[in-house]
């Protein structure tokens, strides 16, 4: 649009413009135009909606979950971590809050149902107790380990 004006910026020009605007990422210049719409109803070109069709279907396909709150939704998995001479098998049962992205991870030596509510009812319970917010919904791959076996 600029070139056909006579206006020619380099690519420093553009990635400072980009940066004092906090536009620096193509995701940050989608939701700055996605807002640009909203406010003031402008008409997009047919390569501004591609690129916003595109970045919606990629959000899709990802899976990605919008949460509402902390505590909303929590995230729990078990890792291997490795094998300790006399010790044996290693464990991490790591906790997220998917909003927040508090995190909390604890080292066992086995893969039970025991081992996986041990973090939630020593650890992230209490937390999420003293902060007074309700932990609504705890996703998990369904592995053996949360399946009570």
């Amino acid at each position: 649009e600029l070139r056909k004006r006579g206006i020619i910026i380099s690519e420093g020009g553009v990635r400072s413009v980009w940066l004092r605007n906090d536009l620096e990422t193509f995701k940050k210049r989608l939701r700055a135009l996605e807002a640009k719409v909203m406010q003031d109803g402008i008409i997009l070109t047919e390569e501004q909606l591609a690129a916003l069709e595109k970045v919606k279907e990629q959000r899709e396909a990802h899976g990605e979950i919008e949460t509402e709150h902390p505590g909303y939704l929590g995230s729990q998995d078990t890792y291997y971590v490795g094998n300790i001479k006399g010790i044996g098998r290693i464990y991490q049962q790591t906790f997220i809050d998917t909003y927040s992205r508090v995190a909390f991870a604890k080292l066992y030596t086995d893969k039970t149902a025991i081992t996986a509510a041990d973090l939630l009812n020593d650890r992230v319970i209490p937390f999420f107790d003293v902060q007074s917010v309700p932990l609504l919904r705890i996703l998990t791959d369904r592995g053996t380990e949360y399946c009570g076996k």
